[in-house]
C-alpha cells in the first residue's frame, strides 16, 4: 500500500470531500497534480493477471477488462478507507491490436518484440477510469485512442531501447509518449491525458457533479 499526500499548490481546491488516487502509476500522479488538483495516492494491489484470464475466458474485450480491473482496484481502496467522505479515483489501461492484448514487458528483448509487433499497425489503449465512494462505484468511463506506429527500422528501434532504457517496462506500450517514444508513431488520435491512462476531461465533470471541484 502506497499512501502519499500531493497536489500541495492546487489550484482546484476541492471541497470538504477527500480525493484519493487508487494508483501507484507516476504518471497518473503528474497528470492530476499538474491539473492543479490535491489529492493523496492509496493502492491496494490486486492479482490483475486473474481479471485479464477471466476476461479472455468469458471472452471480453480488452475495453471490458480495463474497466473491471479499474473499478477493482478503487473499491478496494474505497473499503478500507476510514476517510468515509472520500471519493476515490480508479484507473487502468489495457491495450489491444488486432484482437491481441499487450502487457508491459519484462525485459529489454520483450520490449523489442513487442514493438515489432505493433510496427506500421494500429493499436487501440483502453483507457478506464472510475470513481468509487463508500466502496461502491458512483461513476465510470471509458475512452479509447487510436494509435498508429510507423514503419520505423531496425536501427532506430534498438537506438529507441537504448536511449529509454528500463522506462520502457513502465508503460503497456513499451513507449513514452512523453519521451521518446512519440516518434515511433505516424498517427494519434485521441485526448493526451487518456492516452497517459487518466482521461481528465470526463473525470474533472464527474467530480463537478458530485461538488468535489469547484464547478
Amino acid at each position: 500500500m502506497i499512501d502519499s499526500s500531493t497536489g500541495e499548490s492546487e489550484v482546484l481546491t476541492p471541497s470538504c470531500f477527500s480525493l484519493i488516487l487508487a494508483s501507484g502509476s507516476s504518471a497518473r500522479q503528474t497528470l492530476l497534480r499538474d491539473s492543479g488538483v490535491a489529492f493523496t495516492v492509496r493502492t491496494q494491489a490486486i492479482d490483475e493477471s486473474l481479471y485479464k484470464e477471466a476476461g479472455r475466458q468469458a471472452g471480453e474485450s480488452a475495453a471490458s477488462v480495463a474497466l473491471r480491473l479499474a473499478t477493482a482496484k478503487a473499491e478496494a481502496v474505497s473499503r478500507e478507507t476510514a476517510q468515509r467522505d472520500a471519493f476515490v479515483i480508479g484507473a487502468d489501461q489495457m491495450l489491444s491490436c488486432e484482437g491481441e492484448w499487450f502487457d508491459k514487458p519484462a525485459s529489454r528483448q520483450s520490449a523489442r518484440e513487442q514493438l515489432c509487433r505493433l510496427r506500421n499497425r494500429t493499436h487501440f489503449l483502453h483507457s478506464a477510469v472510475v470513481l468509487c465512494s463508500g466502496g461502491e462505484t458512483v461513476w465510470s468511463h471509458i475512452e479509447e485512442p487510436k494509435l498508429v506506429m510507423r514503419d520505423f527500422s531496425d536501427t532506430f528501434l534498438d537506438a529507441y531501447l537504448e536511449a529509454e532504457g528500463e522506462a520502457c517496462f513502465a508503460s503497456v506500450g513499451a513507449y513514452r509518449l512523453e519521451g521518446p517514444g512519440i516518434q515511433l508513431f505516424s498517427r494519434i488520435e485521441g485526448e493526451y491525458s487518456a492516452i497517459l491512462g487518466l482521461p481528465l476531461l470526463p473525470l474533472f465533470a464527474a467530480l463537478r457533479s458530485f461538488d468535489v471541484l469547484a464547478s
